[in-house]
Protein backbone atom coordinates (compact mmCIF):
# COMPACT_ATOMS: atom_id res chain seq x y z
CA UNK A 1 0.00 0.00 0.00
CA UNK A 2 1.07 3.42 -0.43
CA UNK A 3 0.63 6.53 1.47
CA UNK A 4 0.84 4.33 4.52
CA UNK A 5 2.05 7.58 6.45
CA UNK A 6 -1.08 9.52 6.02
CA UNK A 7 -4.22 9.40 8.47
CA UNK A 8 -6.06 7.51 5.63
CA UNK A 9 -3.27 5.28 4.71
CA UNK A 10 -2.24 4.29 8.70
CA UNK A 11 -6.13 3.52 9.43
CA UNK A 12 -6.01 1.53 6.50
CA UNK A 13 -2.70 -0.58 7.52
CA UNK A 14 -4.37 -0.93 11.25
CA UNK A 15 -7.64 -2.22 9.91
CA UNK A 16 -6.21 -4.74 7.67
CA UNK A 17 -3.99 -5.84 10.31
CA UNK A 18 -6.79 -6.87 12.84
CA UNK A 19 -7.80 -8.69 9.76
CA UNK A 20 -4.77 -10.92 9.67
CA UNK A 21 -3.89 -9.21 6.38
CA UNK A 22 0.11 -9.04 5.95
CA UNK A 23 1.22 -5.78 4.51
CA UNK A 24 3.75 -4.14 2.42
CA UNK A 25 3.26 -0.42 3.08
CA UNK A 26 5.07 2.78 1.37
CA UNK A 27 4.64 6.20 1.21
CA UNK A 28 6.37 7.87 -1.72
CA UNK A 29 7.90 10.37 0.34
CA UNK A 30 10.18 8.07 1.06
CA UNK A 31 11.22 7.44 -1.93
CA UNK A 32 14.67 8.70 -3.74
CA UNK A 33 15.04 8.06 -7.59
CA UNK A 34 12.11 5.52 -6.84
CA UNK A 35 13.83 3.66 -4.64
CA UNK A 36 12.43 1.44 -1.65
CA UNK A 37 15.09 1.02 0.92
CA UNK A 38 14.85 -3.01 1.94
CA UNK A 39 14.68 -1.62 5.51
CA UNK A 40 11.72 0.04 5.17
CA UNK A 41 10.42 -3.33 3.75
CA UNK A 42 11.74 -5.64 6.05
CA UNK A 43 11.61 -3.87 9.16
CA UNK A 44 8.27 -3.18 9.49
CA UNK A 45 7.03 -6.94 7.86
CA UNK A 46 9.57 -8.40 10.17
CA UNK A 47 9.34 -6.86 13.24
CA UNK A 48 5.85 -4.99 13.22
CA UNK A 49 3.36 -8.07 11.66
CA UNK A 50 5.85 -10.42 13.36
CA UNK A 51 6.65 -12.56 9.79
CA UNK A 52 9.22 -14.88 10.15
CA UNK A 53 12.32 -14.39 8.06
CA UNK A 54 11.15 -17.42 5.68
CA UNK A 55 7.63 -15.35 4.98
CA UNK A 56 9.45 -12.17 4.20
CA UNK A 57 11.84 -13.83 1.75
CA UNK A 58 8.81 -15.73 0.38
CA UNK A 59 6.63 -12.38 -0.16
CA UNK A 60 9.53 -10.47 -1.50
CA UNK A 61 10.42 -13.16 -4.33
CA UNK A 62 6.82 -13.17 -5.07
CA UNK A 63 6.62 -9.73 -5.69
CA UNK A 64 9.63 -9.71 -7.77
CA UNK A 65 8.56 -13.24 -9.85
CA UNK A 66 5.11 -11.75 -10.60
CA UNK A 67 7.01 -8.53 -11.60
CA UNK A 68 5.79 -5.96 -9.47
CA UNK A 69 9.30 -5.20 -7.96
CA UNK A 70 12.64 -5.60 -9.09
CA UNK A 71 15.62 -5.88 -6.77
CA UNK A 72 18.75 -4.18 -7.14
CA UNK A 73 22.11 -6.49 -7.73
CA UNK A 74 23.06 -4.63 -4.59
CA UNK A 75 20.38 -5.88 -2.57
CA UNK A 76 19.96 -2.85 -0.79
CA UNK A 77 16.63 -1.18 -2.50
CA UNK A 78 14.08 -2.14 -4.81
CA UNK A 79 11.37 -0.29 -7.21
CA UNK A 80 8.11 -0.70 -8.53
CA UNK A 81 7.98 -2.07 -12.14
CA UNK A 82 5.04 -0.13 -14.06
CA UNK A 83 2.96 -3.27 -13.01
CA UNK A 84 3.56 -2.86 -9.27
CA UNK A 85 3.17 0.64 -9.72
CA UNK A 86 -0.46 0.43 -11.67
CA UNK A 87 -1.57 -1.93 -8.99
CA UNK A 88 -1.62 1.19 -6.84
CA UNK A 89 -2.80 3.80 -9.60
Amino acid sequence: MTGAAGVIGTATIRLLAERGTRIVAVDRRELQDGRIHIEKINGPFLYVDRATPAEYSAGLALAIERGWLELHDSGTFVRFTQSGADLFA
